[in-house]
């Protein structure tokens, strides 16, 4: 008799239900550029207005000598060049703040994480697949829809026969992890930025009030008397705003980019808490 040689079982296809999401990033490039071009605009033209200024320089150009502040927020004009630079670095920081607090609120989905968590559990502990699925249309976000693709690949092992248990749970868990990869890097994009800005920003007020220390000593060397000092002392009140709006806007980067990463960690705790829910539940209902 000829021998035939064993063949194995046929397994499951692999196929996934997470689908990459085509979403560009333009504004992590259009932003920067027009919020420096902003600063420049708001530094020339509002707190360097002619009308701002007992001694206008009335040739104007790209960095005109205005003198004679009439207020202590327009003499900012005379901290320098880096003032508009540190001003566009403010911007960008309120934009991608609240592009960031538009995208994390979208990702958190309606509701509690907790609370709809113990519903799925609920419902899969009576074995009711839809009704969990349904949970997660409700509640959206990250969270949802990652939990949501584990319990369609859930659904599809109930009826798959080729596999054991263990493949099948293997498969589930590798159904959410896909949907995590897909997740998690939505919720960091631009993040970057932030922790950049409260790098630099106060690096960058520094030099601006080394160079406005710079001219003021220059101007202290060419005057004298009463004059000398009070060209000094102005000069150094006006270097000083650089250092101000630097440490400024770094506070306010650094605090929000904790506020964010702390509003992340959440999330992310909520995504592995379905996955291990889910493979646990499938381990103990479908032995």
């Amino acid at each position: 008799m000829a021998e035939t040689k064993p063949t194995a079982a046929p397994a499951a296809k692999s196929s996934t239900s997470v689908q990459p999401k085509k979403k560009g990033n333009t504004i992590s490039w259009i932003a920067p550029l027009v919020c420096i071009i902003s600063g420049y605009l708001i530094w020339r033209f509002v707190l360097g207005a002619d009308g701002n200024f007992t001694k206008p320089d009335l040739e104007g150009g790209f960095w005109p000598n205005q003198q004679g502040p009439k207020s202590s927020l327009v003499r900012m004009y005379q901290g320098g060049i880096i003032v508009p630079i540190l001003i566009g670095a403010l911007l960008t920081v309120v934009t991608f703040v609240i592009e960031r607090l538009m995208t994390i609120s979208k990702a958190t989905g309606n509701g509690n994480i907790a609370e709809f968590i113990r519903k799925v559990q609920y419902h899969l502990a009576n074995k009711n697949v839809d009704a969990a699925i349904s949970e997660c249309d409700k509640q959206k976000g990250s969270v949802g829809n990652v939990m949501k693709a584990g319990l369609r690949k859930y659904k599809e092992m109930i009826s798959v026969s080729e596999l054991d248990t263990e493949q099948k749970v293997l498969a589930i868990q590798k159904e959410v992890e896909e949907a995590t990869s897909l997740e998690l890097p939505m919720l960091e994009k631009n993040l970057v930025f932030l922790s950049t800005i409260a790098s630099i920003a106060t690096l960058l007020g520094l030099l601006g009030t080394v160079m406005g220390m710079i001219r003021s000593f220059a101007a202290l060397g060419e005057a004298g008397g009463g004059e000398a000092a009070q060209r000094l002392s102005e000069g150094i009140s006006e270097a000083l705003y650089n250092t101000a709006l630097g440490i400024g806007t770094s506070a306010v980067s650094i605090i929000m980019y904790n506020v964010f990463t702390t509003k992340i960690d959440g999330i992310t705790y909520g995504i592995d808490e379905s996955g291990f829910t889910l493979t646990q539940s499938f381990a103990s209902l479908y032995k």
